[in-house]
């Protein structure tokens, strides 16, 4: 039954391999619980799946991930609901735990630039690495989706780099011209005496290979250390990369077509950190603040 579900969320609605992933392991820890008290996934009670509930609040899960179980449970009853493999659903009365409104981690337009400088590109992957930091702070990229880059997706001598978010959705986001000249002198200098086999992966790890999500996670904790930044992840780029486009006057639906949020509510989480960090400036600067 688990494998029919996280296949009908891969195949029919497009669910990144990500996102299956999380459902599974969420899934998963709940069957194991069950089989403990000598139940099982599909005969699983109201009751039961609640008591889950608390152990992950009591295992000390955050909020954000009990959430994101939660939806994995109401998914796979739902799903059994209408294959007619049960009469009720047993997690339809599940409540999720309140989620406080917390702002993203977002560095300086410094910080950037002494994380962009840390690199040593006078050795080949140092410039791979310097080529995959301006990328990733040129567009704003998932890390998912800059490691997937593939070389047809490239536009670069039209300044443009086709984006396949969640859901496979495609988006066009524009590339800045440090990052494409960085990204040129990469592909045009160093990939190809790397590249192991005939793959179409824009970036390669030392041996050739598609550069994974952890190994350039591995990179970027190493550059974060060198540049003073601790807490450094992906996403913190991806987080400046839409502010400072806001706190230069760009448009809010500009910046959410690029993120490719689906959902406008989303990317207004930016505002709000334009708005505290505002507020920053003014408190610390005005005469009378």
């Amino acid at each position: 039954m688990l494998d029919r579900y996280l296949e009908t969320l891969a195949v029919e609605r497009g669910l990144s391999a990500n996102t299956v992933a999380g459902y599974r392991n969420d899934l998963t820890r709940l069957g194991e619980m069950l089989a403990k008290r000598g139940g099982d996934l599909v005969t699983a009670s109201p009751q039961a799946l609640a008591a889950h509930l608390r152990d992950l609040r009591v295992q000390g899960l955050s909020p954000r991930s009990i959430s994101r179980a939660l939806s994995a449970i109401r998914g796979f009853y739902g799903n059994l609901l209408q294959l007619g493999e049960r009469a009720d659903d047993p997690a339809v009365n599940l409540l999720p735990p309140r989620l406080g409104r917390t702002l993203p981690k977002v560095l300086s337009e410094s910080q950037v630039e002494a994380l962009l400088d840390a690199p040593d590109v006078a050795t080949p992957l140092g410039l791979r690495d310097r080529a995959m930091l301006e990328l990733l702070y040129a567009t704003g990229l998932r890390v998912s989706e800059l490691v997937g880059l593939q070389l047809p997706q490239l536009r670069l001598e039209s300044g443009f780099l086709v984006a396949f978010g969640k859901g496979s959705k495609e988006r066009i986001v524009p590339v800045g011209e440090a990052a494409e000249d960085w990204v040129k002198r990469w592909l045009r200098d160093v990939r190809p005496e790397l590249l192991h086999g005939r793959h179409q992966a824009v970036f390669v790890n030392y041996a050739g290979d598609p550069m994974s999500r952890v190994g350039f996670w591995k990179i970027l904790k190493k550059y974060g250390v060198e540049a003073g930044i601790r807490d450094l992840s992906p996403h913190v780029l991806r987080h400046s990369f839409a502010t400072h486009l806001l706190e230069h006057g760009a448009d809010l639906r500009a910046v959410q077509t690029m993120l490719g949020h689906a959902d406008i509510a989303t990317t207004q989480i930016y505002t709000h950190i334009h708005q505290q960090r505002l507020k920053s400036l003014y408190d610390r600067f005005h005469p009378r603040s």
